[in-house]
Order: structure tokens, then sequence, then C-alpha cells
């Protein structure tokens, strides 16, 4: 078994970047790995028990010792937790929040929940904003962040949990992966820019309504919005961080680090540093507003679990280092297929975005991560 901690784990619990100022107020990290570095479970491809999916994976993470789990959060979660659930049609955010399954792993000790949350909306709930947002679509996405943070901040009020409303990849929204790959100099048009703009301030409007009506009583709720591309906009390119995060005044901003997490050390502080200077402050985390919502490494596309342990281990502490006000790992259970498969897929058939593999055996992240928790928990040394 490979040496699974870092030397020292190096905690900085000021803001972010060298440049950026700290605001001592309100905006400490906690201090407690175990409500830092989280997981994700969203849309695996295989399951174990006969519990609800939603639930199942829960109980995995609060085995893990992680207290920050990130779920999809929206209507038709047919696709996302498939595995003995019963999903009934679903009106609003309000109403995902009242299903058994999320009433239930609400329950459970995590302080953080991260939630991938789309508002039922026409069309396509996760892009229709590139088309432009009418006075009614906005109307509607500030009600349904409204009603639903009001919901958070009454039903859990003295739980002292936090409530992470975010969206998914927003480079991927304005600029579809498949249109990056094939012309590289194309750019996100107006209409979207502003659309996305209009979109995430509704939804933050809908966030700070609610918290000034019901006041924040030992529960948090906050908004965020995620980018992705920002190597990208490193290189001067309109983005998401470029174009759109200058004008909204979210609670949060997240850093899908897909380009430059795995890249070494400087390359991804460099990102979080240039995010961190593109993101507006906010009322509720001053300057320390910065989180990477998604990290990981597939085991079997990087060639062995130690080099996915690696590439990890590099990364999380970078992002930890640096200041990042959580780090997600992407994922319990792989959601990516490697290849066509019928029935329950092999770890052959995946390729690689776990903790615990299709046969049961978990990755040496795993460990390490355990490792970490264990050390916060006075269970290690």
């Amino acid at each position: 078994m490979p040496d699974l901690l870092p030397a020292l784990v190096v905690l900085s619990l000021a803001a972010g970047g060298p440049d950026r100022p700290v605001d001592h107020a309100a905006t400490t990290r906690p201090t407690d790995l175990r409500d830092v570095v989280g997981c994700s479970h969203i849309q695996g491809l295989y399951n174990f028990t006969s519990e609800d999916f939603v639930n199942e994976g829960a109980d995995k993470l609060l085995e893990l010792g992680t207290r920050v789990i990130k779920l999809a959060f929206r209507d038709h979660l047919e696709g996302y937790y498939p595995f003995n659930c019963k999903w009934p049609e679903l009106k609003s955010l309000t109403e995902v929040a009242q299903t058994p399954y999320f009433r239930k792993v609400f329950a459970k000790p995590f302080s953080t929940f991260v939630l991938m949350t789309f508002a039922p909306a026409p069309g396509d709930s996760v892009r229709y904003c590139v088309a432009g947002m009418t006075p009614a679509d906005i109307e509607r996405e500030k009600t349904s962040f409204r009603d639903l943070t009001r919901y958070l901040l009454t039903t859990y009020k003295g739980t002292g949990k936090t409530f992470v409303l975010q969206n998914w990849e927003s480079d991927w929204v304005l600029t579809p992966p498949q249109t990056v790959t094939t012309n590289p100099a194309v750019q996100p048009t107006p209409v979207a820019v502003q659309g996305m703009i209009d979109w995430f301030n509704a939804r933050q409007d809908g966030v700070e309504q609610a918290r000034r009506e019901v006041g924040m009583h030992w529960v948090t709720v906050a908004h965020a919005a995620e980018v992705n591309l920002v190597a990208r906009a490193m290189e001067g390119k309109p983005t998401a961080t470029n174009s759109v995060l200058p004008r909204t005044h979210c609670d949060l901003y997240s850093y899908s680090a897909w380009d430059t997490a795995s890249t070494g050390p400087q390359r991804f502080r460099a990102a979080l540093d240039y995010l961190a200077a593109k993101a507006p402050a906010s009322d509720l985390f001053g300057r320390h507003n910065i989180y990477v919502g998604e990290v990981g490494s597939p085991e079997r596309v990087v060639g062995s679990p130690q080099k996915q342990l690696d590439i990890m281990r590099e990364a999380v502490q970078t992002a930890l280092d640096w200041g990042a006000r959580y780090v997600i790992y992407w994922q319990l259970y792989c959601n990516e297929a490697a290849r066509k498969y019928q029935g329950r897929p092999t770890n052959d058939d995946c390729r690689g975005f776990w903790l615990i593999r299709p046969d049961g055996t978990k990755s040496l992240v795993w460990d390490y991560f355990r490792s970490l928790y264990d050390v916060q928990a006075g269970r290690g040394k």
C-alpha cells in the first residue's frame, strides 16, 4: 500500500490566490476536511443494494467519511437516479426537495449539499437561457429559486446545514463541446452571453429574496455559478469566466477543473487565481467564494490505480493549498461507459471515474480520501 497521505496537508484558511484580498469576517473555510473535500453521486451506471439510489450513494459517502455531497436536483431525475427509485412528475424545485428520496438524504449527517439545480422550464432547462431570457423567463427562475430557498431555510432551520444551488459547466452551454472541438475559434453569441447573465442573476435574486424574507437561522442556502473553460479564458477568449461572471452577483463560483487540474500545480493554481480575479466578491463569503466543483481522473484511461491516485492527490492538495472552499471529486460510481455493454457493467465497461468499481472494490483514491478524513476525526496520524 503506497503512502496515501501527502507529506503535509496545508490548510489555507484565508482567501485563495496570493493577491486575493482576505475578508476574515464571514469567509473562513471550515477547518475540518470532512466539510471541505466531498464527492459527487450523479448518474452512476451501477448499484449494489435494494436501497433507493440517491441514499445508497449517500450512505457510501458517509462510510467514506465526507460530509460534503454533490447531487443532481431537478425534474426528470429518472436518468440520474434510476435504481430503486420511482420518480413522480415534478413541477417545481420545492416538489423535488419534498420527495421521500431527498427528504431522507437531507436528514443524513452531511454538512453541505451541493445541488446541480435546474428549475423546470420550457424546452431544455439547462441550455434554454442562451436563446435569450424573456421577462417571463426571468420571473420564473427567480420565483423557482425563491420558493426552494424559502422551503430549505424553513424546513432545515437549526440544523447547521448548507445548501449550495449551482448549475453545470456554463462554457459547454455557451459553446457546446462538439462545436469547440471542430472549430476552436468559435465564440458565444452576444444573445447567449446576455441570456446567461440574466439567468444567473435571476436565480441569485430569488435566493436573496428568500433569505431576506425568512432569514438564515443556523442554515445556509447559497447560489453558485459554475464555469469549466478557464484555460481558454486565460487565453483572452470570450468564455463564461470572461464574458458572464463579471456581470453577475452570485454567492459562490465553481470551477469544473478538467482543463487544468491534471496539468500540474502551477497551471491549476494560475487558473484558480484567474477565476478569482473575474468573480465578484459576495456578501456571504466575501472574496473567499471559489470552489472546485468537479475534479477527477478516469482510472482506466490514465492507465493504473496508482496513476489515478497520483493525479488526484496532487490536484486535491493544490486546491486545498490555494484555499478553495470546497473540492468535490467526480465521482462515487463511474458514469461513463468505455464501450457498449448489456446488463450490469463490468470494470472493463467503464472509463474509471469512481471511488467504488462495479465489482465492489475500492480505488486508491478512496483510501486517500479516507486517510484525510481519519486524520481530521482523530483516527489516524
